[in-house]
């Protein structure tokens, strides 16, 4: 019987134990103050998923496709608006399909301060590929953002947060800086691959932090979440609120074409009213955050 063959009751140690230790956290990355001596750094983040929401699964629905395009047309804009309104900079990753088909967004998003990383080629599932297929995907990726922008990405987020056996591996041979997909910790942590250093950083993400599993819905797939905009609010303020007591980092995760309706953009307006009137705050992009648990870590 081959291990493909095996339930996981039948794995014998080492073979679960690789499992395990293929990708892990190691050295916590927590400075004792953040930038400008601030108690708490403020990490938003966007996921320009758009059209390649639809595109990724092989869709062709019209209806889905124009969701994709209301991000364009009305989300990334509201939500430039009013990050210019606070100043407040932040990273928005992005599928290469997604740049390609809206190149002056992502140049307007550079152009005002803000980061752009890596989001995969299609939104793809890149869990299930290859490592060839993996990795030509996602250098294309970072090729087509820095053609685009002119500036090349040091940080990704995969599409689905999930990582393939290779993806570790790939982001170290492509000397990216920076993950946002995992969930190990809280702050900062270096990345392990089977128990090496690789120099790769994590910055954690959580569900708990993420708008799309309190609003998004698929009507073709009897997925109706719904949470009152005013529970959401109350959530990622409360975990915020937690960051600054800690002296940690307050990250979200928000979807253009999720969070910006009339209904829910004022979650994030009320939050960053919060955020400033709570004081001792150092908002910043997912790279600097990164790069100043890295140089000032404890």
């Amino acid at each position: 019987m081959t291990s493909v063959d095996k339930k996981p009751w039948q794995w014998e140690e080492a073979e679960w134990r690789d499992k395990v230790e293929r990708v892990r956290a190691g050295a916590l990355l927590r400075p004792q103050r953040w930038k400008n001596g601030a108690r708490c750094a403020v990490a938003l983040s966007f996921d320009s998923d758009h059209e390649t929401s639809e595109l990724r699964e092989g869709g062709q629905s019209i209806g889905r496709l124009n969701w994709g395009q209301y991000a364009n047309r009305v989300g990334v804009p509201r939500i430039l608006r009013l990050l210019e309104k606070y100043d407040v900079p932040a990273t928005f990753y992005v599928p290469a399909v997604v740049a390609m088909l809206h190149p002056d967004e992502q140049r307007d998003i550079v152009r005002r301060g803000h980061e752009i990383g890596l989001h995969g080629w299609i939104h793809e599932l890149n869990s299930v590929l290859g490592y060839e297929d993996e990795k030509d995907l996602l250098m294309r990726a970072s090729e087509t953002l820095e053609r685009i922008t002119g500036i090349k990405p040091v940080g990704m987020r995969t599409p689905s947060w999930d990582f393939s056996p290779h993806t570790l591996a790939i982001a170290r041979e492509m000397g990216l800086l920076y993950d946002s997909s995992l969930m190990a910790d809280e702050d900062c942590y270096e990345l392990l691959l089977s128990g090496e250093r690789t120099g790769v950083i994590e910055l954690p993400v959580e569900w708990v932090r993420d708008d799309a599993v309190y609003f998004m819905m698929h009507r073709f797939q009897s997925l109706r979440p719904y949470t009152p905009p005013s529970d959401v609010f109350d959530i990622f303020r409360r975990e915020f609120d937690a960051a600054w007591e800690e002296g940690g980092i307050f990250q979200l995760t928000m979807h253009p074409h999720i969070i910006t309706y009339r209904s829910r953009i004022w979650i994030l307006e009320e939050l960053i009213r919060h955020i400033q009137a709570r004081g001792d705050v150092w908002f910043a992009t997912h790279r600097d955050v990164v790069s100043w648990a890295r140089d000032h870590a404890e």
